[in-house]
């Protein structure tokens, strides 16, 4: 077949090549796709010259705009800065009452403190700050480290077993793994910390016996962090045990491992990370937190 052969319907000459009947036409590129190609090296040669586009080793081209995103994202950032700056301040002068009593400033503590919280708090504690084994509710009343809002920013600020040099150090002791206790003293601790918040049916003999037994063990290995009522204490990080709020679980088998192998929680510094501004503004977004829990 000839190359100067010309398709009758399309008018296009073949290129010479024929597959069971069908010819291949020697159809041109369309003029446009031409345009398209010659915009495309025009604007690149353009972008090359006014915008940052070749490295040089330890160093870029600039470009004669001399864009930079960089330092565009830092003047961002500083712009934000100095608008919030008119809140902020007041949140770092004014004392947490005085705060939480200016409704305008909660509003901003809790559109700012959500946004703290989840990028820093969330992954523990949950979005809702409701918690999960191992980590506490943070919605309730019960605090280990005390729930005012200068104790919440405290602990925040140190952290709970952390390596910052002044934070908040808690234990508590292996009473089985380490021998302290014996078998059947842990279980009758057990019952009577259990009986704290859930007493067993009336005329139950045998766990009446069990709970007095247990009481007495408490009283020669407990008290001195949980107190004598064992309502706990803040200043040891010592949990309430007579409420319903438990962070390791609250049924028998859980509390009887807890004494068993014993506990150490533990919580990051955010000092290195967070402003004070920041750690005020989350404290109080956690009061608040508190507050609409029904």
């Amino acid at each position: 077949m000839s190359v100067e052969q010309r398709d009758p319907h399309s008018g296009y000459l073949t290129t010479g090549h024929e597959w069971n009947g069908i010819t291949e036409l020697n159809t041109p590129v369309p003029r446009p796709v031409y345009l398209f190609l010659i915009l495309t090296f025009v604007f690149s040669v353009a972008y090359w010259v006014l915008m940052p586009a070749w490295p040089l080793g330890s160093d870029y081209t600039k470009g004669l705009l001399q864009a930079n995103d960089r330092a565009a994202v830092a003047r961002a950032v500083e712009q934000a800065a100095a608008v919030r700056s008119a809140w902020t301040s007041q949140i770092a002068a004014q004392s947490f009452a005085d705060i939480e009593a200016d409704p305008r400033l909660m509003a901003d503590v809790r559109r700012t403190g959500r946004t703290l919280f989840g990028d820093n708090c969330a992954a523990c504690h949950g979005r809702d700050a409701k918690g999960t084994k191992g980590f506490p509710d943070l919605t309730t009343a019960s605090w280990l480290w005390g729930g005012s809002p200068e104790a919440i920013s405290e602990t925040i600020r140190v952290g709970v077993n952390a390596s910052h040099p002044d934070t908040r150090v808690s234990q508590m002791p292996a009473f089985g793994r380490d021998g302290i206790l014996k078998r059947d003293e842990m279980e009758s601790v057990v019952a009577y910390v259990l009986s704290l918040s859930a007493p067993p049916p009336a005329g139950n003999k045998v766990a009446a016996e069990k709970v007095a037994a247990g009481k007495a063990v408490f009283a020669a290995n407990c008290v001195a962090c949980h107190g004598t009522e064992a309502k706990g204490n803040p200043e040891l990080g010592a949990p309430d045990l007579t409420d319903m709020h438990w962070i390791h679980g609250s049924d028998e088998n859980a509390i009887y491992a807890n004494v068993w192998g014993g506990l150490k929680g533990q919580m990051p510094s955010w000092e290195g990370r967070l402003t004070p501004v920041e750690r005020k503004i989350l404290a109080l977004y956690l009061i608040d937190l508190r507050a609409k829990r029904p």
